[in-house]
């Protein structure tokens, strides 16, 4: 007597990629917004409000001002994007793929840029020239303008790849295992295809 074997991957990881994908891509689309909202709110404050930078904290920074001067958080919220996007990535297939691969490549580095900053508020390390915590590119770019940056070349590749991977073509939707696309039967537009008459 044989007995069928179960060839679906198992373990936290496939389940989180295959069953929980659309949830946990929700979530964390959700933690991804929620920053985007913090340096969206600090630009206006600077540009639109005219504030000095110091005083421009976002939201957050407002009641919390020590938050926006903790390195930590900054590379706490780099290092859960970057997690988060390694662990959704086996998730997508073909074009979704290569676009969150993309994210998720500019994010390891905006990460780098992050363990910088850290590592410089917590030891008395600077590049020459500079008196207070600077990353690499931030010699050329001020903060706020190239976190902005960082986040908008992050956040387009990621939003394509998404997009992608609700409308898939059929070999993609083929080798998916979760079910975050749209149903076979709908056009890219959400409405029904119609069966031509013979």
């Amino acid at each position: 007597m044989t007995h069928a074997v179960d060839t679906a991957p198992s373990g936290l990881l496939a389940t989180l990629n295959a069953r929980f994908h659309r949830a946990a891509l929700a979530v964390y689309l959700t933690i991804v917004i929620g920053h985007w909202a913090e340096h969206l709110v600090q630009a206006y404050q600077i540009w639109v409000l005219g504030w000095p930078r110091p005083q421009a904290r976002g939201v957050l920074g407002m009641p919390f001002p020590w938050l926006v001067s903790s390195e930590w958080l900054h590379y706490g919220y780099a290092i859960v994007m970057l997690i988060g996007l390694f662990l959704l990535r086996r998730g997508f297939t073909g074009r979704a793929r290569a676009w969150w691969t993309v994210a998720l490549t500019l994010q390891f580095w905006h990460h780098v840029e992050h363990a910088i900053l850290l590592t410089q508020a917590h030891t008395s390390w600077r590049f020459p020239g500079t008196q207070m915590p600077t990353s690499m590119l931030q010699l050329l770019v001020p903060r706020v303008e190239l976190h902005l940056f960082y986040n908008s070349i992050v956040f387009i590749p990621m939003l394509i790849a998404m997009y992608l991977h609700m409308r898939p073509n059929p070999l993609e939707r083929a080798t998916m295992s979760c079910t975050c696309a749209r149903p076979a039967n709908r056009l890219s537009w959400g409405r029904p295809t119609v069966a031509a008459s013979d």
